[in-house]
């Protein structure tokens, strides 16, 4: 249906932890923007092993990236220096502007830089109209705050054409 696709991300996979960064490295991105809740781990959990590693891999690899977070300071900073990444803590996604200035801080632009996140409607959404390459992950677990529960339920249907579209 025409009036999801912009919602639709670029890509849609199981997990960020199954995402071969190496060969985004190859196809020429530089930088990588997270959402950290049910992108990188529970809501609200702190870094895990699995993530300080994944951080850890992209430094090797020469990717730059930031988390980009609606979440307060306090949640954004504290995990970001966790794993060793840059941050924008208050982004108000989807809206444009705090794309731009990750991507800024990274030294990137829209044709190098690729988004991962787990919600259509901020994540996605906002970055399709900064014109960046978006990956959206599936929820890494089920608990989470009423209003993005009832998000889920509007994103199932846009997921229901993507799929569709999609072949899938």
């Amino acid at each position: 249906m025409k009036l999801f696709r912009r919602f639709y991300p670029s890509e849609y996979v199981d997990s960020t932890y199954g995402i071969d960064f190496e060969k985004l490295y190859r196809e020429g991105y530089r930088g990588v923007l997270f959402d950290i809740d049910n992108t990188l781990v529970p809501h609200g959990a702190p870094a895990d092993k699995r993530a300080e590693k994944l951080f850890h891999r992209l430094q090797k690899l020469g990717m730059e990236s930031c988390l980009i977070s609606n979440n307060k300071i306090g949640r954004v900073e504290g995990f970001a220096n966790q794993v060793g990444t840059k941050f924008i803590e208050n982004a108000h996604k989807p809206s444009t502007k705090n794309y731009l200035r990750a991507m800024e801080r990274m030294g990137t632009d829209t044709k190098n830089t690729v988004f991962v996140g787990d919600q259509l409607f901020t994540d996605v959404y906002g970055a399709n109209r900064a014109g960046i390459r978006t990956i959206l992950v599936k929820p890494i677990h089920p608990k989470e705050e009423i209003q993005i529960v009832i998000k889920r339920y509007f994103e199932k249907i846009v997921l229901y054409f993507y799929k569709r579209e999609q072949g899938k």
